[in-house]
């Protein structure tokens, strides 16, 4: 029951590469940077072994999906778009969406826009967020945080140099950075040496990811590089634009929040997570898991495959 099957599916125009596991009722998994559809590999095993077809893309730009060249074919209205066209492809007409890191404002938004098809949403790392006065680069740009990360990404081929330099090393650094692992969280300030330099060499070994589970993160971004998943930032401005047309549209689906108390995101984020209640009407809970970082799903994927199955159990109900 907890073979993966992959294959390749033209959905919304681009050919996505997808990783899918059981048969039930439908649940799709949309991952964050720089990650791949296998990030969900634990959650695979556990929904479909719980009687659910969980269904794992490489997002748009990442692994063997397509990666368009304009960046502006980036925006969250693609990604969402990408999912409801994958969904319409394979024929599922209803199905319960989670996200993590970028994956999470992909499903926060399907959410919003098609409830008629996404009948829960669980967001993992990052919350919703209603769209505010100003585009959050915007905010960072006046407070003059102009070494942070998301700012650095924004000239196309800069962050790119800077991770493609050693692929193996940018997702090992990567994954230990922002793990619950390091003694002092990192702040997401970019110093002059760059951005793979910004991310620190594990202090010791890390229990929750394997060298194997590493070489095929490495293998993935050897071949599709990392354009693709930087341009999902270089389109902030842009969703906040867009975004101007979904006020007034709420989340009322049941929903559900994960996030670490390690996650180096988590106290940027935490005005966003109290304002849950009120933000999202359908919220069912929120969930911090101690000693965990931002890889919440992969650092602790017991804990995490419980809660999903507990709120899925409840909105099936």
């Amino acid at each position: 029951m907890t073979e993966f099957k992959e294959y390749d599916i033209t959905a919304n125009g681009i050919l996505q590469h997808v990783t899918e596991c059981g048969s039930g009722p439908a649940v799709l998994l949309c991952h964050g940077f720089p990650e791949i559809g296998f990030s969900w590999r634990h959650q695979l095993k556990a929904l479909a072994n719980a009687g659910y077809r969980a269904i794992a893309p490489d997002m748009r730009g990442y692994g063997k999906t397509e990666a368009p060249s304009d960046v502006g074919s980036y925006t969250v209205l693609h990604m969402v778009g990408d999912m409801v066209g994958l969904l319409q492809t394979l024929e599922i007409q209803k199905a319960t969406i989670i996200g993590h890191d970028w994956g999470a404002p992909v499903a926060w938004t399907a959410a919003q826009l098609r409830p008629d098809i996404f009948n829960g949403v669980v967001g993992l790392c990052v919350p919703y967020s209603p769209r505010g006065p100003l585009s959050s680069l915007d905010a960072m740009r006046r407070a003059g945080h102009n070494r942070f990360y998301q700012l650095y990404f924004q000239e196309p081929g800069v962050a790119e140099r800077d991770f493609e330099l050693d692929a193996g090393q940018t997702i090992r650094r990567m994954m230990w950075t922002l793990s619950g692992g390091p003694s002092v969280q990192w702040d997401g300030t970019i110093g002059p040496q760059g951005a793979l330099y910004a991310l620190s060499q594990p202090e010791t070994e890390m229990q929750w990811i394997t060298e194997a589970e590493l070489a095929v993160y490495s293998v993935a971004f050897q071949a599709c590089g990392f354009r693709g998943g930087l341009n999902w930032y270089r389109n902030i401005d842009r969703n906040w634009e867009l975004a101007s047309a979904l006020n007034g549209l709420s989340i009322r689906q049941p929903a559900w929040f994960i996030t670490g108390a390690k996650d180096p995101v988590y106290p940027l984020v935490r005005p966003l997570i109290d304002a849950l209640p009120k933000t999202v009407p359908g919220l069912m809970g929120v969930s911090v898991l101690p000693d965990v970082g931002h890889w919440v799903h992969q650092e602790s994927p017991e804990a995490v495959n419980d809660l999903l199955l507990y709120f899925l159990g409840r909105i099936s109900q």
